[in-house]
């Protein structure tokens, strides 16, 4: 389980096999370089953790630790969370300020707690089998358990084809599931596993505050955010797009460093989708010492390595520049601050304009809208006006979910074969994403409510976890330190969003620090001209791959449906999403489900670190740890 997980961390492994539990890590050394070795136990050897993540108020924790009379044997900020749980046992987690995904095994207790950070930055997976519990921070140790079921969700793959990535709860895989972000769980012998939310961030505006009030709140929460960020004992440098968010970031960071800052930008060839030039501005700006690539279409090299770290398919196309930054970075730094988030927090997304202008449309009785949208069912598929006749009918939420839809039921049902849409059309992706649309008071708070338990954890967080852990570097959004995303929900609305503005209030907070030609440009979102490189040089893979008798007699698809698409993408209708997600899932397909042994599978950069051999770990639970800076695997079975 350990050697699927060296590209986490190639520094160090750490094992511990005890009577019914097994416990495994891979280190990526960033805090306490020489003794921060995992696993940790606590003074009589009674609790031992393996830990993935940063925590950042480690070094105050210690102290109130120490006073408390505990006794520390190391200076990683692992070490922290075994006494912490002695003290307060699952509840340790309310203390840590962090990002983190973390296994304790209390040996008097028999008791296992799995707890995975508030805003899901760091993974968590986990299977029960009959002779116990496997944990994972990847999907892959955990298939070196043979007694796993193998067999695809249709759950899941309803919602890869809608939402573009996997649930919250569920992974692409029947027998394994993911811990949703701000949860513990605890197993006791002879119980079944609990699950418990122990964090949620209140959307409750302050009135009280003035416009000035909230921007020097705000520049404080975002300083200290930063300065805690950045402690390291290996060199940090940061992702640049010239988007405000990461250049509020590096501004930051820039304002309290005595030496020039690493950072890291990605381009293309293409002029539509190059923002180079805003990068370099922002790194003339602040004098950094920057790095940049600029990506050609030609990513059949890469495309293979991209669904085996990736663990599961995934939609999101802007998975291979971050793949790309990420191995740029790693020549140079093992940390990098991102600027992940602020749109979430802040408002930032186009959308949000877009919903607020088709709130108008709830003012049209419902009789007439029902009747619109029955006139776009009429209408031919691809017939310019009916989607929007469609969209029109639906009421806000299911708008604003719409909106945001890659594949619609219809579509899947031309898409899949019968027999996988029977399957797949038992579950609706949507329910959930409603439950947090309707939580909120305002429309406003309710998006991004929706958005920061959805999206953010399984899009954003996910591709950016999956692609710097490829190259053995950690990313660290400084825009999701809690605190600061408590100090954003008590935001009001009309700070966030102003007329056309969106972000306004960290716009206003960074005037006078960024070029304003960075604060006032429109937002460009990381896209990839991937719907052009579809129509050339990715033309023949897409067909070889997608129009394949593997791909045929695997049974998902119709064969016929997926060549008109990529038709319609060559005679110029921009399909590159649409035929993303499915070439995602037959790649992953060729890797996961295809290879009978999984472990023969490790692409060739991890091959150098690694005997292609199967782990012997029986009932295991692997986590790939960071914090001491360590990646970590563990193996438990009660």
């Amino acid at each position: 389980m350990c050697r699927m997980m060296v590209h986490r961390g190639p520094d160090e492994e750490g094992i511990y096999v005890a009577d019914g539990v097994a416990l495994g890590m891979r280190r990526l050394s960033i805090i306490d370089l020489a003794g921060g070795q995992q696993p940790v136990f606590n003074e009589d050897g009674s609790v031992c953790i393996v830990f993935n993540g940063e925590i950042y108020n480690y070094q105050e924790l210690r102290r109130q630790l120490e006073r408390a009379g505990h006794t520390f044997r190391t200076a990683s900020d692992t070490e922290t969370i075994v006494h912490l749980y002695e003290d307060h046992g699952p509840r340790c987690v309310d203390y840590l300020r962090g990002m983190f995904a973390f296994a304790v095994w209390d040996i008097r207790r028999r008791r296992l707690l799995l707890a995975r950070d508030r805003l899901g930055i760091k993974p968590l997976y986990y299977a029960e089998v009959d002779d116990g519990i496997a944990f994972a921070s990847e999907l892959k140790p955990i298939l070196q358990l043979p007694e796993v079921d193998r067999s695809v969700s249709y759950q899941a793959l309803s919602h890869l084809f809608t939402f573009l990535a996997t649930p919250e709860s569920q992974s692409i895989i029947n027998g394994v599931r993911k811990l949703e972000p701000a949860r513990l769980a605890v197993a006791d012998r002879g119980r079944s596993l609990r699950i418990e939310r122990y964090w949620d961030v209140d959307f409750e505006p302050d009135e009280r505050s003035t416009e000035g009030e909230l921007i020097e709140e705000l520049r404080a929460v975002l300083a200290d955010a930063v300065a805690v960020h950045e402690i390291s004992d290996v060199p940090v440098g940061a992702f640049l797009s010239g988007g405000i968010d990461s250049s509020a970031v590096i501004a930051t960071m820039a304002a309290r460093s005595t030496e020039k800052i690493k950072t890291f930008s990605i381009g293309f060839v293409e002029d539509g989708f190059d923002e180079l030039a805003h990068a370099r501005e922002v790194a003339h700006a602040f004098d950094t010492d920057h790095h940049e690539l600029v990506l050609k279409p030609d990513v059949v090299a890469i495309v293979e390595d991209l669904a085996w770290y990736l663990d599961e398919p995934f939609g999101d196309t802007s998975a291979i520049p971050t793949y790309m930054v990420s191995k740029l970075a790693a020549e140079h730094v093992k940390v990098v601050l991102t600027g992940d988030g602020g749109d979430e927090l802040f408002a930032g997304y186009d959308k949000y304009l877009v919903e607020r202008r088709e709130r108008a449309y709830d003012k049209v009785p419902a009789a007439i809208r029902g009747m619109a949208g029955a006139v776009g069912d009429a209408m031919p598929e691809g017939m310019r006006g009916r989607r929007f006749l469609r969209h029109l009918a639906l009421e806000g939420p299911k708008r604003y979910l719409d909106a945001s839809t890659l594949f619609h039921a219809d579509e899947m049902q031309q898409l899949f074969k019968s027999d996988a849409f029977e399957q797949i059309s038992r579950h609706d992706p949507w329910t959930d994403r409603l439950s947090y649309l309707r939580e909120c008071k305002d429309w406003m708070s309710a998006a991004q409510y929706c958005d920061l338990n959805t999206y953010l954890p399984l899009d954003i967080l996910t591709k950016v976890d999956r692609m710097t852990m490829a190259h053995s570097i950690e990313a660290r959004p400084p825009l999701l330190d809690h605190r600061l995303v408590e100090f954003a929900a008590k935001v009001p609305a009309r700070f966030r969003l102003r007329e056309t503005t969106t972000k306004y209030l960290l716009k206003q907070a960074m005037r006078g620090i960024l070029p304003d030609s960075i604060i006032d440009r429109p937002k460009h979102g990381f896209a990839v001209p991937l719907a052009r490189w579809f129509r050339g040089e990715l033309a023949g893979f897409a067909r070889d791959m997608l129009l394949s008798d593997r791909c045929r007699h695997r049974g998902f698809f119709d064969i016929g449906y997926i060549e008109r698409l990529l038709r319609l993408n060559q005679r110029g209708r921009d399909l590159d999403l649409h035929l993303w997600t499915i070439l995602s899932f037959e790649l992953w397909c060729r890797r996961f489900l295809d290879a009978s042994i999984v472990s023969s599978c490790v692409t060739a950069k991890d091959a150098r670190h690694v005997e292609r051999t199967q782990s012997h770990v029986v009932f295991g639970t692997s986590l790939a740890a960071g914090g001491s800076g360590s990646s970590a695997t563990s193996a438990m079975s009660s």
